[in-house]
Parts: C-alpha cells; structure tokens; sequence
C-alpha cells in the first residue's frame, strides 16, 4: 500500500495586512511572535513566515534587528523552517524590504511576482476604533498605493540573495504572475524544485471562487511540469475552504493570523496554532499526512536550519 501523500502547511503568523487594533491575538511583540511561531510549529506547520512588527506601535518594520530579537528564540526550541518575508509592507521600497532575507540567510524567503494594486481599505467598514494613530491612514489610502516589485526589483532581490542559498517562496496573486515566475525561470534567476504560493482573495489579485483556483493549478501545472510544488493561501473567509482544496488536488496549504484573523464565522482565532490545528485535521482526514520541518527541507531540497545568519 502506498504511503499517505504529505502535505507541507506553512503558518503566516503576523504579516503585514492587519492592524493590532482588529484581534487582541495578532503577535505584536517579538515575544508574541516567536511564541505564535513555536506554537504554529507545535500544532504542525512544517514552516513559519514570519514578518516583524515595532513592539511599541505595531506598526509593519522591517529592521533586521527586530527579526533578531526572536528569531534565535525560535531555532534554539523548535526545527521547524524559517521563512522571511521580501514583501514587508506596500508602504516599502525594495531595499528596506530586502534586508531581513540578505542579512539574516534564511532556508526560505517570500517573493512577490509583480507590482500590484493592494486594496487594504474596505477593512474600514469592519474596523472603527483604532489604538494607533498610524493604523487608519495606512488602511484608507491604500485605495491610492501599489506594492511595487517591477521586473528589475524582482531579479535584484533574487540575485542579492543568490550566494546565500535561500530558497524562494514566489508569490503569485494572479494568473500574470506565473509567468513572471516563468519568466524568471527561464533566465536562470529560480532553481527547481519551485515553490509556488498562489494567493486568492486580496483585493487587486485573483478571486477566491473555485474556478479561480482551478485555473492557477492548471496554468501552473502548464508551466512548471513536475519541478514545482504548488501551496495556496486564501484570504480572510477563504483560508479554510482553499486550503482544503489544495490539499485534494495535490498541493500544500498556508494558513495564520496575515492572512485571516477568524477561526470560523464571527469567531477569531485566539492563536496561530488554533488555525494549524484545522487545516490538520481536514489533511488528516482527506487520509493525508502532516509534513515535519525535515520533510519539507527535503521535498524543497533546502540548505537546512544550521546555514542561516541568526
């Protein structure tokens, strides 16, 4: 009998989208983060995408001293696969987003396929009350910003952090970006095996209907062939429903308090792990098995946690 396929859950424990004032339990703190990050890994993500956050304000930074301040906590207790964002904040430019992945080497790095309208707004009709007086302007003029990562953005990052053996987790929030990925692929800039990230749901990028998902796997599976492993994220309501079809159609699945902030309706998540612990129980009960960290390192064919600057 052939073993259970294994599927790699990935836990984005903060990000960069949601404001402290929406969930009492988004990890703010570099405490926070790293316990979210520990507690992901301990319910079963295979790996951590973590972004770090000014402990006084929550506001998105992307000072490698703060990923400093809880990075080691993580790799001293736990094995799981450290993976730093290049995507920061739509607020950046390239080179404040770069830093963290340059400086600190990590397995795995997030990687944007393109510039991007990333309407963060009509968060503004749940969300009245905020503690930080940086948290409403950055939600209403986002009708007014694009996250830019043009062509040349996207090879300086990729070839600034080449020597450093990271592996890219390319991030795809449309069909066009699977072939700047392609693209990129082409000019030798993207090793295999690939790891596609398809994300649905956010407002400039792809739906998060059914066809929408359908119609990435199969433009991917177009492009790539058998040298990439395809992961989705769903934002916000979505996250549950796409996850579990990836996981059935063969992919892997993202999951954690960036992408949505509930563990099901009017309900929100109180931890990283509680959004783990459901995205596990659908895998295991589609009669499939939850990859550990050294699955992963091996599947993705990574440098392994001992090679990282922190």
């Amino acid at each position: 009998m052939a073993k259970p396929r294994k599927v790699i859950i990935t836990c984005a424990v903060t990000g960069a989208i949601h404001t402290p004032s929406m969930s009492p339990y988004l990890p703010v703190t570099p405490d926070e983060i790293r316990d979210a990050a520990l507690g992901a890994a301990e319910a079963g993500a295979a790996i951590v995408h973590l972004h770090a956050r000014d402990p006084q304000n929550g506001k998105p930074t992307q000072d490698p001293a703060e990923f400093r301040k809880f990075l080691p906590g993580i790799k001293a207790k736990s094995n799981v696969v450290i993976n730093l964002t290049t995507g920061g904040a739509p607020t950046m430019g390239v080179e404040e987003r770069l830093q963290p992945a340059l400086q600190l080497k990590p397995e795995v790095a997030s990687l944007n396929m393109g510039s991007m309208n990333f309407g963060l707004y009509e968060m503004l009709g749940r969300f009245k009350d905020f503690k930080y007086d940086w948290e409403k302007p950055y939600l209403a003029e986002s009708d007014d910003r694009i996250f830019r990562n043009t062509f040349k953005d996207i090879a300086y990052i990729l070839e600034s952090c080449s020597a450093n053996q990271t592996r890219f987790e390319i991030e795809c929030y449309d069909i066009g970006h699977l072939y700047t990925a392609a693209h990129f692929i082409d000019r030798g800039l993207i090793k295999p095996p690939f790891l596609i990230q398809s994300v649905f749901g956010l407002r400039g990028g792809i739906g998060n209907d059914m066809e929408d998902v359908m119609h990435m796997k199969r433009t991917a599976d177009r492009l790539f062939g058998d040298d990439y492993f395809w992961s989705v994220l769903g934002a916000g309501r979505g996250q549950i429903p796409i996850a579990t079809m990836s996981a059935a159609m063969g992919g892997h699945t993202r999951v954690g308090l960036e992408d949505s902030l509930w563990d099901g309706p009017g309900q929100l998540a109180k931890s990283n792990a509680d959004q783990v612990k459901r995205i596990r129980t659908v895998i295991e009960a589609l009669s499939l098995e939850v990859a550990t960290p050294d699955d992963a390192r091996e599947m993705l064919k990574l440098k392994g946690g001992d090679n990282v600057a922190f």
